[in-house]
């Protein structure tokens, strides 16, 4: 099958599910696309009891999209653009504390406890897992993924300084968390690897991308500056995203990181100096539309990944223990720099509870766990990691709202 015709019948599930959740459910679109493609993937899953078995074609087609590569090395340095272009500098800077925090040390903190929790529960259910192994499983259960929560929370009225703390931590965590994940990995398959090491490649990606970021961000500003035509912008902010981030990966540096520091670069000093208003809007235009398909694309095969997931009663009772257990630690790791910071910054009200029931778990995640080798090991964490995102993005992502507003009134 062609990637054309892939990708042709990805859309037309994406649309056919948009309209009817737009016209009947009316949930949030990307949760509302996601719903409709588990029930749908719940019904091919039943249809051999009745003679109608579509599920080998079915599981055929998925198989056939590396959805680890797709959202890695594909959508999802389109997403962390779009989702930098559009974040005030000035406003991130304000929240910079709260944001480094979480995005670095809450990452960690959630890693080495998660992966501690997951050590001792997972060999209870019979299932033997070594530290290292469960570390990984913590690097990556712990990037949060805010794009099906961003839109409910505008809708609650959530105050701006929120909102910037939720998607500063969101671009900066999912970087961060990736390259800890690639560490750890290299420290599983080389088994030698020394503390340097891991700290060298930690360096080199997430300091280097960062860099790397920098440096791009300012030459397509420079770019930019040089012309008025939004067509010939548009190209470059492409051509940023696109060779951007092959650059990174082949400089072994964190595209992610790159990604998000170039676009808040374009989003801010570049949209201030270089672009006109017509620019500007026809930019947003385009990026936002960028961001909504991908985003649509993303949630649609989420849902579509119960089809090709093996089924274990371990493992899913090991998922279910692990959501209380996630919460407590996302809980932890919020309360205790909101506290600190207390004494030199005001929050609003309900703040940790929000940038905790928040912090939903996404697409990152399950393309992590797919990106692990196969074998024993991948199939018991990629069914841990689905329970855990889908009761995060259905339970969390739609109370959240209310939980807002509550706070809100």
């Amino acid at each position: 099958m062609s990637i054309i015709t892939i990708i042709s019948i990805l859309v037309t599930f994406c649309a056919l599910f948009a309209y009817i959740n737009y016209r009947f459910i009316k949930l949030p679109t990307t949760i509302g696309i996601m719903m409709i493609a588990l029930v749908f993937s719940t019904i091919i899953l039943f249809m051999p009891t009745f003679g109608f078995d579509v599920l080998p074609a079915a599981q055929n087609l998925l198989q056939t999209i590396d959805f680890s590569e797709a959202l890695l090395h594909g959508m999802l340095s389109f997403l962390l653009f779009a989702g930098a272009l559009h974040v005030d500098l000035n406003k991130l800077s304000e929240q910079k504390y709260i944001v480094s925090t979480l995005a670095f040390f809450g990452t960690l903190f959630s890693t080495f406890l998660i992966g501690y929790i997951a050590y001792k529960v997972f060999p209870l259910l019979g299932f033997d897992i070594r530290f290292i192994e469960a570390l990984l499983f913590g690097a990556l259960i712990s990037p949060t993924d805010p794009i099906a929560v961003m839109a409910i929370l505008k809708k609650a009225g959530v105050p701006k300084s929120l909102e910037i703390k939720v998607v500063g931590e969101s671009l900066f965590n999912d970087g961060i968390a990736v390259v800890v994940f690639v560490a750890i990995l290299g420290i599983i398959t080389k088994g030698d690897t020394t503390a340097s090491e891991v700290a060298l490649l930690f360096v080199e990606e997430a300091v280097g991308g960062a860099i790397l970021g920098l440096v791009m961000g300012y030459g397509a500003f420079l770019m930019l500056r040089s012309v008025d035509n939004y067509q010939v912008e548009i190209l470059l902010t492409l051509a940023l995203v696109m060779g951007g981030y092959e650059l990174a990966t082949f400089l072994h540096m964190s595209g992610p990181i790159a990604m998000v520091v170039a676009g808040l670069l374009v989003g801010n000093i570049g949209r201030s100096l270089a672009m006109s208003e017509h620019t500007k809007e026809n930019l947003d235009n385009f990026w936002e539309l960028v961001d909504e398909f991908l985003n649509a694309i993303l949630f649609l095969l989420i849902g579509f990944e119960l089809l090709i997931i093996p089924f274990d009663q371990s493992a899913l009772m090991a998922g279910l223990i692990m959501i209380p257990a996630l919460l407590m630690v996302r809980y932890t790791a919020v309360f205790i720099p909101v506290t600190a910071l207390k004494k030199i910054r005001t929050f609003s009200p309900g703040a940790i509870n929000i940038l905790t029931w928040g912090g939903l778990r996404g697409g990152i995640s399950v393309a992590l766990v797919l990106s692990l080798p196969s074998g024993e090991l991948r199939d018991f964490l990629l069914l841990v990691t689905y329970c855990i995102v889908m009761f995060s993005i259905i339970v969390q992502g739609l109370s959240i709202g209310k939980l807002a507003k509550r706070y809100n009134k």
